[in-house]
């Protein structure tokens, strides 16, 4: 592929501190696929949820493709993410905890042609967490301009 399909998640590290994270599969039609190929996807508002023994990931929006109705998927449909069961079960126990949630952090296209999902495990920040955030943003923007 001569250009590399990148779609990040920029809010997720102001407002989690991610803590770890995961690489997953997902299940997809071919019409998204193609969308995502075609940079049609967005994560800015997608979260991830245990539904039974599945984690999906939800409020992801990747647009139709194409003009065919035949084959349109629906735009913020819930997807399967396919991680191995060590990593579903690790998940699982670490929900527990309070304030503990699973943000997708950025959609990319692997070297052997699939799409991947990088998904952190995180904890919310408190409002002088992101005051900090933002104030270590703003030193570092001023070093880099005198620097």
């Amino acid at each position: 592929m001569s250009s590399t399909i990148e779609v990040k998640n920029r809010k997720a590290g102001f407002e989690y501190h991610l803590l770890d994270t995961f690489e997953c599969g997902m299940v997809l039609m071919g019409s998204e696929i193609k969308s995502i190929r075609n940079n049609g996807a967005t994560i800015g508002e997608a979260f991830c949820q245990f539904v039974g023994e599945d984690l999906m990931v939800r409020g992801m929006q990747i647009n139709p493709w194409g003009s065919n109705p035949h084959y349109v998927h629906e735009p913020k449909r819930d997807r399967k993410l396919l991680l191995h069961r060590k990593e579903l079960d690790k998940l699982r126990r670490k929900l527990r905890d309070t304030g503990m949630t699973i943000v997708p952090v950025r959609l990319f296209i692997a070297s052997n042609g699939f799409a991947k999902m990088e998904i952190a495990l995180a904890k919310g920040k408190k409002t002088f967490d992101k005051r900090d955030s933002l104030k270590a943003k703003d030193v570092q923007r001023d070093l880099d301009r005198m620097g």
